[in-house]
């Protein structure tokens, strides 16, 4: 049984792009790379073609993955999300009530978490904590050094 995996559109083309580009670009190159091995002689001592070999059963596991994984995703409808909560695909601004300190995190699905853009993840221990508060609650969020406590200041959607 697969798990469904829940993308913005954005999440969704580079998946798809990334799966086109391993099936146009990547594959056929992995056929060649066999085909000029196999071109230099004897097979059994060959360790091109072994390499090549390998590196095609690698890639087909890629592509077959990456083709579970579009099957099973699904976009995210953004008109259906409540705003006053924070949610999946919510901007979301926190202080930490410990040293003040300001943050504006957006919540994203598990697969296209980028702690540099300031995405996280809704299953990281935070993205947990802040789920389903609204503006002005606390969110006590347990972390392995201990417990963090943040105010919602703002949620917003773009």
């Amino acid at each position: 049984m697969s798990k469904v995996s829940y993308y913005t559109a954005e999440g969704l083309k580079k998946l798809k792009d990334e799966l086109d580009h391993l099936k146009s670009v990547m594959r056929p190159k992995a056929s060649q790379d066999i085909a000029e091995a196999r071109d230099k002689g004897d097979l059994s001592e060959n360790a091109e073609y072994d390499a090549a070999k390998e590196a095609q059963g690698l890639l087909e596991m890629r592509i077959s993955k990456l083709e579970e994984v579009y099957s099973n995703a699904r976009l995210i409808d953004e008109s259906q999300l409540d705003v006053s909560k924070a949610l999946v695909l919510s901007n979301v601004k926190i202080k930490n009530q410990s040293n003040g300190m300001e943050m504006k995190y957006t919540l994203v699905a598990e697969s296209e978490a980028d702690l540099k853009t300031g995405k996280i993840s809704v299953t990281s221990p935070i993205g947990k904590g802040l789920l389903g508060k609204s503006v002005g609650e606390v969110a006590e969020i347990t972390v392995p050094n201990g417990v963090l406590k943040f105010e919602i200041l703002e949620i917003s959607r773009d």
